[in-house]
């Protein structure tokens, strides 16, 4: 039994890693905290109860059979804020750069379906780039279940968005219909695509601040509610 236990902690332990040590510093470096430093900054001490810690993707396409971190790239789960729960999913960009894949999104969808049961407000917190590629169809089918629950808790439960990072496609058009969205100055974006492809298609050069930082979505679009100058500020 001790034998279990002990594998048990390893697990966690190497889930807790995300996508390890040296992503975990190039994080820190960018200005920015982990998934899971996010989630202890944002709920009451001790409160976190975490889901599928130990999911993995399910794609055989090129090679991803052999890249297979626990999580997948979401930490998902419940807890307390001044003693009230809320649900809440911190994607983790060290892992597949915070990508959706299908069982990504299923974590999602798991804790969007129990807030909705229990009433409770649900939080997310958004570092990724959209749809993992290497899943195609099966990863945009995903983002069409999360955008179902979106619809479906709007006017029912308070849905809130923290934007924390580079966020295009899908990780743009969910939080676009929650009720509040914030973001964190110089470090977070949120477009349909990004300046590379904006440069391809129209042959405009425009950096990612202009096209999506937390200073055009404040003061042109509308589409944030407030911004801040860290993650730590944003959070708390």
């Amino acid at each position: 039994m001790r034998e279990i236990v002990a594998l048990l902690d390893q697990r966690r332990a190497q889930a807790r890693l995300g996508g390890g040590e040296k992503r975990v510093e190039a994080q820190h470096k960018r200005g920015k905290l982990t998934a899971r430093e996010r989630i202890e900054l944002l709920l009451d001490h001790g409160s976190f109860e975490e889901f599928d810690m130990f999911v993995q993707h399910r794609s055989t396409d090129f090679g991803m059979e052999k890249q297979k971190i626990p999580g997948d790239g979401v930490v998902t789960g419940w807890g307390t804020i001044n003693g009230r729960t809320v649900f809440l999913f911190s994607k983790d960009f060290t892992v597949f750069g915070g990508s959706l894949s299908e069982a990504h999104a299923q974590k999602i969808v798991k804790v969007q379906d129990m807030a909705l049961k229990m009433r409770a407000p649900i939080i997310g917190i958004f570092d990724a780039g959209g749809a993992r590629i290497q899943e195609g169809v099966a990863a945009l089918g995903g983002y069409g279940e999360v955008f179902r629950r979106n619809v479906m808790a709007s006017g029912v439960i308070p849905q809130i968005s923290v934007i924390m990072g580079p966020c295009a496609g899908g990780d743009v058009y969910s939080p676009a219909m929650t009720d509040f969205i914030f973001m964190v100055r110089d470090t977070s974006y949120m477009f349909v695509t990004g300046p590379d492809v904006v440069k391809t298609v129209t042959n405009e050069v425009v950096t990612a601040e202009e096209l999506g930082g937390a200073k055009v979505h404040t003061t042109k679009s509308s589409i944030a509610d407030g911004s801040f100058e860290n993650d730590v500020e944003a959070i708390l």
